[in-house]
């Protein structure tokens, strides 16, 4: 009896520029040790010469596709997963890479685990030249996930409670079954936190997320990429503190309590930014240091009204 075909794994890439990085990034692909894979990328950014290093690589499995107009990152991010012609797809970022292992450990897991709407895995941090190299803000991650042996099964109140503790899956290596997404997919009034926005509408809307123990993505880390932009214009600390305040909202209403209480904490972006002014005063940035102080004295004031309106008259 003949076994049936393996659907591919899509790989999708939401590229905006660096061609250097994305022929790294589609060499990545082309390594896998599974070849049960296809990849598109959609083009939305302002370089030339794209459609031709994508047909420099001469693979019938690589399509590439030109937006008409800018869609910025999460309408790219959601046109990419509509132009996925397969139910699993992963957004490979344009200057990360895939490693051997990637492609054959999600649809093992897509097997396995065939409620799932999404799986993500370890990743390695790697430098602008591809070396390996530490990150402590990443080696952290790995002490926020729940404990368990092998994989982490995310579903309901208690996932959301764990993601309110610090926000340990590594975005870019999450694969998504299409078929089990929520309709709303990413949104455009997020430009830092609309991955964990994501995360979090598709717990509470009942999906399951599994955490694989394999470590198959390599993410890189530079001056240049959005993430290190956005922690430094204090973005990142706006938005999220945007989203746990909804998240707390949200808790309250559904009559959950000890999320909303987490939630409205906020202590992981409080450690974050604590832990960004010390990095700052190491290397006399005390302007830079300046600024995440006040944000963070924001923070801790603003929770304390919080507290105070909350509390129960005596």
């Amino acid at each position: 009896m003949t076994e049936p075909p393996v659907e591919p794994l899509s790989i999708a890439i939401p590229f905006y520029k660096g061609h250097a990085y994305l022929r790294a990034a589609i060499e990545s692909v082309r390594k896998q040790s599974s070849p049960h894979w296809q990849l598109v990328v959609c083009d939305d950014g302002p370089e030339a010469g794209t459609a031709e290093l994508l047909a420099s690589f001469g693979d019938p499995r690589m399509r590439y596709l030109r937006n008409d107009r800018n869609l910025g990152m999460a309408g790219n991010w959601n046109r990419c997963l509509d132009a996925a012609e397969t139910d699993l797809v992963n957004l490979l970022h344009n200057d990360d890479e895939l490693l051997p292992n990637y492609v054959e450990t999600m649809l093992r897991a897509g097997r396995e685990y065939p409620k799932a709407a999404a799986f993500f895995c370890g990743a390695k941090v790697i430098d602008a030249a591809g070396r390996e190299s530490f990150s402590f803000v990443d080696y952290v991650k790995r002490f926020l996930q729940p404990r368990t042996q092998g994989p982490i099964v995310l579903e309901g109140q208690s996932a959301v409670e764990a993601l309110m503790h610090g926000d340990f899956i590594m975005c870019p290596t999450v694969c998504y079954r299409k078929s089990r997404l929520p309709a709303d997919r990413f949104r455009a009034d997020w430009r830092m936190v609309l991955d964990l926005d994501f995360f979090v509408r598709i717990l509470l809307g009942g999906g399951i997320m599994v955490g694989l123990p394999a470590v198959a993505y390599a993410y890189r880390r530079h001056a240049g990429n959005a993430t290190a932009q956005y922690t430094e214009s204090l973005l990142r600390f706006e938005e999220e503190s945007r989203l746990h305040d909804r998240v707390a909202a949200e808790a309250r209403d559904r009559g959950w309590p000890v999320v909303a209480r987490v939630a409205a904490r906020k202590r992981i972006i409080k450690l974050h930014l604590l832990f960004r002014i010390l990095q700052d005063v190491s290397r006399f940035r005390l302007r830079s240091a300046g600024r995440k102080w006040n944000f963070l004295y924001g923070l801790f004031r603003s929770s304390g009204i919080k507290r105070l309106r909350g509390a129960s008259p005596r």
